[in-house]
């Protein structure tokens, strides 16, 4: 299709919905025409897009048929009800929610790391990964194709963005009542989150960790294999942009620091800034925020295993974590289309 795509963007009004639309536009991504899609709340509203004004449609009123290619970010309940719509009328989706991740014939996919698992025959639906997996698999992917991981201990210390564009508010909201002498006013978060920290992310399972640990376990084990044991904890800080987090692995072979950071620095979609003694590592705001890449730093040997390394990762989560990985999704699928002339994109 050289004249471009009609592209769909789903929760078009969101943080990511916002950033997919200027993602496609930056990296040039073949486009006949946009149609920004949002809630009845959202609908009749007015975007930019290429510096023209676009209407947002309306979700329940908009026809699937005239599209090729679909981008949902709209929340689980969304996808749930409309992503088989779209599907039926022969769109292809990229679903940013966790509704069909553990589908066993939909592929979650990680450009950097499991690119070979898109596969236009099956069905049309690509699932993308959680924001606090990405990141980790990104940059771990490279040390498990070298050694062969076989345990990972995370704890993810992860930006109020990840909440969306109400918690970034209430962050900011609380933060100035506090210095104002004023009680915080606790609407999004379970607690206060200025000044705190707050060892939840999402609800608890009945395991007695939260579903954004157990999303870890769940998606690494079908991007990376079963064979890995995961140990996460998920904790909420009050930054606006930027995930972290500690990371120890085991691997089955052993792995040396000076390895560590050859293999990552050569791997795609990976920076590292390793100089702690000179005060050199990423922060998930300075560092992370606004950039494309998944930052590594603080590698060093596990004092405990001979077979241990430990790493600090941080990347933003709305960027890498979301909008950028499902554009680079977009990007295989147009280049695997371009590979076979045959196949066509719309059912």
């Amino acid at each position: 299709m050289s004249d471009g795509f009609n592209i769909a963007v789903v929760g078009a009004t969101g943080a990511v919905g916002e950033l997919i639309i200027e993602l496609l536009e930056q990296r040039n991504f073949p486009i006949k025409h946009i149609f920004p899609v949002a809630s009845a709340y959202s609908a009749g509203k007015v975007i930019l897009i290429k510096g023209k004004p676009v209407t947002i449609l309306d979700i329940a009123e908009f026809d699937f048929s005239q599209i090729q290619l679909a981008f949902f970010s709209a929340g689980k309940a969304v996808s749930a009800q409309y992503v088989p719509h779209a599907e039926a009328a022969g769109c292809l989706i990229i679903d940013n929610t966790s509704q069909f991740r553990y589908e066993q014939d939909i592929p979650l996919v990680i450009p950097e790391v499991n690119p070979q698992t898109i596969n236009l025959q099956s069905r049309r639906i690509i699932a993308n990964p959680n924001c606090s997996t990405i990141q980790m698999l990104v940059a771990l992917k490279p040390l498990h194709d070298a050694a062969k991981i076989t345990r990972i201990d995370v704890a993810t210390y992860q930006a109020v963005s990840g909440l969306g564009k109400r918690a970034v508010s209430e962050l900011a909201k609380q933060t100035g009542e506090l210095l104002n002498g004023l009680p915080a006013t606790v609407e999004v978060f379970p607690q206060q989150i200025a000044f705190n920290a707050i060892p939840q992310v999402d609800q608890f399972e009945d395991n007695g960790y939260t579903r954004e640990e157990m999303k870890m376990v769940w998606e690494t084990k079908k991007i990376l294999g079963d064979s890995i044991e995961i140990n996460p904890t998920a904790v909420r800080i009050p930054v606006l942009y930027g995930h972290s987090a500690v990371i120890s692995i085991e691997t089955q072979n052993q792995l040396s620091r000076e390895q560590a950071i050859a293999l990552l620095t050569q791997a795609p979609g990976v920076a590292v800034k390793d100089d702690p003694r000179n005060g050199l590592y990423p922060t998930p705001f300075m560092d992370g925020a606004n950039q494309d890449q998944v930052w590594v730093g603080r590698i060093r040997a596990d004092l405990t295993r001979p077979n241990g390394l430990n790493l600090w990762v941080v990347a933003d989560n709305v960027r890498k974590g979301g909008a950028l990985n499902s554009v680079q999704i977009a990007e295989l699928l147009i280049d695997q289309l371009s590979k076979s002339p045959g196949e066509c994109i719309a059912g």
